[in-house]
């Protein structure tokens, strides 16, 4: 697959809602989370955010994109996020895309590519998939900014790791944060 081309045509409204998202992704980073924030947005205000606590909690399901859905459901009181926008700091894996697909969001924005397993554009292109609702998204929002924070953090990982003399894949210590 080639790689997708990087977007700059984004405006300050956008700008402004993914450094929101960029601090929600430096939260995780604080509590040695893999540095991803989301947000969702209705009628141009923030009514639910979300960062990664997939370690932390033990949870695979615990990635900021679905903390977030989840309390925007709540807040709205339906699974239906349509006219939501929804902002995220990488771009989301096929888990997440797929609970974005079916929210029905308006409009989703994403910053760094994830080469790895990337559900938009990078691996797969669930959002492409002809079903009875199409999702409008761009990519590259403040992207270097998204990908500098996590090469930080994985480079931060790796000093840890090594000095505790843990191996590449093993787990993070989930003890180290109260549930």
């Amino acid at each position: 697959m080639q790689k997708p081309e990087m977007q700059d045509c984004f405006n300050e409204k956008e700008k402004y809602f993914m450094k929101k998202a960029l601090r929600l992704a430096r939260k995780a980073y604080l509590i040695d989370e893999t540095p991803i924030g989301a947000l969702i947005v209705k009628d141009g205000k923030v009514i639910a955010t979300g960062y990664n606590l997939r370690e932390s909690k033990q949870d695979v399901t615990l990635h900021a994109e679905m903390i977030a859905i989840r309390k925007a459901c709540r807040k709205l009181n339906s699974w239906r996020l349509d006219g939501c926008d929804f902002y995220v700091t990488l771009e989301p894996c096929i888990m997440c895309a797929s609970a974005i697909l079916q929210a029905k969001f308006a409009n989703v924005y994403f910053g760094a590519l994830e080469p790895k397993g990337g559900g938009v554009v990078s691996k797969a292109r669930i959002f492409d998939i002809p079903l009875n609702h199409k999702i409008n998204y761009q990519y590259g929002l403040l992207a270097n900014e998204s990908s500098e924070l996590l090469k930080s953090f994985f480079s931060q990982m790796r000093i840890k790791d090594k000095s505790t003399g843990l191996s590449k894949g093993q787990r993070r210590d989930s003890n180290k944060h109260p549930k």
